[in-house]
């Protein structure tokens, strides 16, 4: 049985009980709010970041994990005799980090020849974000604690990446609008007249996929959304900004449907809400396989 060592970055959301539990190995992405720099999960909590995104101005960016950072850690689990390491990234299409992971791997063996042949580094690329990844590295680090070879638990990333879809709605059109989602113009009729857009993430592709008129309107649409999407009978899960009554509310509806409690209710961390904002409920669902035929 190969020591399998399971890694990826902050903006998987996975509470910092479920890493410790579970021995995730978890990069922070750097967020820069008002030119001062910040490690995600080192210097402030979600709860703190949602404080920091209500009183700033200027909307927070985020930055790539490094080439560098990458050939430190796979050096660090190479000496430290793992004989496998499976990073899970953000989508690729949203951050260079999936790219510079890879660099990485191609530098690290080009220092290191002898690892070729005793150390395998998997790269899988989640094509989404927050918990829509979050729950299968945690998923994947239970298979590796058990035994699974490397082969099974790719397999089950990929096939749950090929079928993953988030459906999410931000109670205010400001964040959306100062990230660009919507255009600002759009963004101030909307807020006049109380839209509230809800959002579907599939393979990386973020679209506003139908417009409610009041935040008694979003519920209802979110479930009906996803729940029309969703397989029977496979675990969902509840994200959220702060924590609110409408994700129970949304539990609660999804219960009656299908007969079982989500997964969890977690919050999201910078990846989504620097976009959304501080206020934002959402659900994730195991759809059909877009890849199979």
């Amino acid at each position: 049985m190969n020591r399998i060592k399971i890694m990826t970055d902050s903006a998987s959301d996975i509470p910092k009980e479920l890493e410790e539990q579970y021995n995730i190995r978890i990069l922070s992405f750097p967020v820069t709010v008002e030119d001062k720099g910040y490690l995600e999960r080192v210097d402030f909590t979600n709860e703190e970041f949602y404080e920091i995104l209500q009183n700033t101005s200027k909307i927070p960016t985020t930055a790539q994990i490094t080439v560098f950072q990458f050939e430190e850690e796979y050096k660090a689990f190479y000496e430290e005799g793992y004989e496998e390491l499976i990073y899970i990234s953000i989508y690729s299409g949203g951050s260079s980090t999936h790219d510079n992971a890879e660099m990485a791997r191609s530098r690290f063996y080009d220092a290191h020849p002898e690892a070729k042949d005793h150390f395998k580094i998997h790269i899988v690329d989640s094509k989404t974000y927050t918990m829509a990844y979050g729950y299968p590295v945690i998923e994947a680090a239970k298979k590796a604690a058990r035994g699974a070879s490397s082969t099974e638990i790719v397999a089950y990333l990929e096939d749950w990446f090929d079928s993953v879809e988030i459906y999410f709605a931000p109670y205010t059109l400001e964040f959306v609008k100062k990230s660009g989602r919507v255009p600002a113009a759009a963004a101030f009729v909307g807020e006049l007249i109380g839209l509230r857009p809800i959002i579907s993430i599939i393979d990386g592709e973020t679209k506003v996929i139908e417009k409610v008129r009041g935040d008694k309107a979003i519920l209802p649409a979110l479930f009906q959304r996803a729940a029309e999407r969703m397989i029977p009978q496979t675990p969902y899960l509840l994200v959220r900004s702060t924590k609110n009554n409408e994700c129970a509310e949304l539990a609660s509806m999804f219960k009656k449907r299908v007969g079982y409690d989500p997964i969890g209710q977690y919050d999201i961390g910078a990846a989504i809400s620097i976009n959304a904002g501080p206020k934002v409920v959402g659900v994730i669902v195991k759809g059909q396989n877009r890849r199979r035929k």
